[in-house]
């Protein structure tokens, strides 16, 4: 028999001591556990017939738990205790069902599961919990010990606490979630782009020398139609398919050509301006298109996005509609220019037109003066409304009668004043043959009362301040007027 120096006795003695030192002493939670009454239970569940232990485990917690009840925990280190709050092992285990509960079960169906498939290690990340209940986020690491791979009787489990990065990462998940439900969810139109092909553009013209951008696109406007293809659109909310009549993402992005044409190709040369002047962050408002082809007035707040400034391959876009703003605005801009009731200019608009034509012509201009026959009879014999109805039929004649330049204005009760730029006397000659057939047809439609008129027309000379040129119209209107005598409304 052979028999061991009192050295090599020593050795050994020296090393076991030194190997539960190193257990003891470790920077991580390690378990020794034996698992041969969870062997067992295998071996049980195979006879009954049980294939796949994840199907078997699945929806019967109490099996799962029974599994774990068969664990018999031998030893823990120190780091253990400290990391579960436990005072001795005993003290530990006689709460296990604080450690592994709720979540647990779950992921120790994972564990278990390899084990039955034959593997001699196993990891997994689970939920435990404290003596006084904290969570612990744990990564679990399993491994039989040589030797025991039949019985499993010794197997070393480490865990380490990996709650801080977890709670970091669900924290970032959420924060990840809240961007997201505010981006989603934002009342205006947002939209995620990539401009960076946009960028290579910009920088490969002005490496060929080009210092204006807005000279160059004036010479080049094919650029600004390359540029406007590069854009790629990355992301988008609801309110955006909302706003423009899209289904999904994938509609909006495949009819883009819809979206951005016309008017927008204007504004969009304008923020490629910006963006080569170093502004990379702009408002202005501009027009798009839904995919129904309706005009959409839109503020538009572009930004490039913070860490993406060098090579722009995010940005963002915020359109605010602004259609019912500028539909009002407009509203307001035509009543203060046009008279309500015949819908044609107004005194302060042909005021402001006669200026700027004695300042900027082009002459020769010609004026017609206009007035109405008969509206004070028609309203004291049939009533103000048969005379505003009088008013908007002339308002339809006159309107009817000129194309712009030129223009017609009410600058009275019974007055009206139209104006010809660049036109002669044959041409306003022409204009009130025009005006005389156009009454012939007006009054075939109305039986009530006859719409007559009274004009006078003059033509600028050389030289001639338009104020002359009004007096000489309004006179020959006047003369007009006197020749014709007064008529009488048709009853």
């Amino acid at each position: 028999m052979l028999k061991l120096s009192p050295d090599m006795a020593t050795a050994d003695t020296t090393d076991a001591r030194t190997d539960a030192m190193m257990f003891d002493l470790a920077p991580i939670s390690l378990w020794l556990e034996d698992f041969s009454a969870v062997k067992a239970l295998f071996e049980q569940w195979r006879a009954e017939g049980v294939i796949s232990l994840r199907e078997h485990l699945r929806g019967r917690p109490e099996r799962v738990a029974e599994c774990s009840r068969r664990i018999r925990v031998l030893k823990v280190n120190q780091r253990t205790l400290d990391l579960f709050e436990a005072n001795s092992l005993d003290h530990l285990v006689a709460h296990l069902d604080k450690v592994f509960r709720d979540d647990m079960l779950k992921t120790h169906i994972e564990e278990l599961s390899q084990l039955w498939d034959g593997h001699r290690s196993f990891a997994s990340h689970t939920v435990n919990y404290t003596l006084s209940g904290q969570r612990l986020d744990i990564q679990l690491k399993g491994q039989v010990l040589p030797g025991y791979e039949e019985s499993l009787e010794r197997v070393l489990l480490a865990v380490e606490d990996v709650s801080s990065r977890e709670t970091a990462r669900r924290q970032a998940a959420q924060a990840e979630i809240y961007a997201r439900g505010l981006f989603e969810h934002s009342p205006v139109s947002l939209w995620v782009e990539d401009f960076s092909s946009i960028k290579h553009l910009l920088d490969d013209v002005r490496r060929r020398g080009i210092t204006d951008l807005r000279v160059f696109t004036d010479v080049h406007p094919e650029f600004v139609e390359r540029c406007i293809s590069e854009v790629r659109v990355i992301d988008v909310n609801q309110h955006t398919l909302d706003m423009f009549g899209a289904a999904s993402k994938s509609d909006l992005i495949a009819h883009m050509g819809a979206v951005f044409r016309d008017e927008m190709h204007r504004h969009f040369r304008e923020q490629l301006i910006e963006l080569w002047n170093g502004k990379l962050f702009h408002q202005r408002e501009v027009v798009n298109y839904t995919l129904g082809g309706d005009e959409l007035h839109v503020h538009l707040q572009f930004s490039v996005l913070p860490g993406r400034e060098e090579d722009w391959s995010l940005v963002q876009v915020a359109l605010t509609d602004i259609t019912a703003r500028k539909k009002a605005e407009a509203y307001l801009e035509y009543l203060g220019q046009h008279d309500v009731l015949t819908k044609l200019y107004n005194r302060s608009f042909y005021a402001d037109e006669l200026n700027r034509l004695e300042r900027k012509g082009p002459f020769p201009v010609t004026i017609i003066m206009v007035d109405l026959n008969n509206l004070k009879l028609v309203n004291d014999q049939l009533g103000h409304a048969a005379g505003d109805t009088l008013l908007r039929r002339a308002g339809e004649v006159l309107a009817k009668a000129v194309d712009r330049p030129s223009c017609a204005a009410r600058i009275g009760g019974d007055e009206f004043a139209i104006l010809l730029p660049g036109v002669d006397v044959a041409g306003g000659q022409a204009a009130i043959e025009n005006i005389g057939k156009l009454i012939e047809l007006n009054n075939q439609f109305y039986s009530a009362t006859t719409l007559s008129v009274s004009m006078g027309m003059a033509t600028s000379l050389a030289g001639e301040r338009l104020e002359q040129v009004v007096k000489r119209a309004d006179f020959a209107m006047y003369q007009h007027k006197r020749g014709q005598g007064v008529a009488t409304p048709d009853a």
